[in-house]
């Protein structure tokens, strides 16, 4: 039989109560950090056939990637890379049922957020 009631409970779990945690958070901004590598990479894709089409077209995409924005995509792109790699190495760790434990799990975030930060910055020190 229907529930009656149903429509004056909240979802759960409801906006209201519920807290992320810093693994929710950091499994989110995986999927999201490997949705934007591929944006990137169909701009650096668009950048080598411009160089291949011609010098008037690949001065256009040229334009592009070395502007302020391009300058900002990569660089994101550039945190992403790291931040992905170091989530994968992540979950390959969790895969071999080690740091499962919530403070082992959470340090872990942590690592991959602050180290994705740490090696981005020491990568453009070292490409600058």
């Amino acid at each position: 039989m229907a529930d009656v009631n149903r429509g004056n409970r909240p979802l759960s779990p409801h906006l209201q109560v519920y807290r992320p945690q810093l693994t929710s958070i950091t499994s989110i901004l995986t999927r999201i950090t490997g949705n934007a590598l591929i944006v990137a990479s169909l701009m650096i894709v668009w950048w080598l056939l411009a160089a291949s089409t011609g010098p008037e077209y690949f001065a256009v995409a040229n334009g592009f990637v070395t502007s302020w924005f391009g300058d900002l995509v990569m660089f994101l792109s550039l945190w992403a890379l790291w931040y992905h790699t170091l989530a994968g190495i992540r979950h390959l760790i969790w895969d071999n049922a080690k740091m499962l434990e919530i403070e082992n799990a959470e340090m872990l975030g942590w690592i991959a957020v602050i180290g994705s930060v740490v090696l981005t910055v020491l990568s453009v020190i070292v490409l600058w």
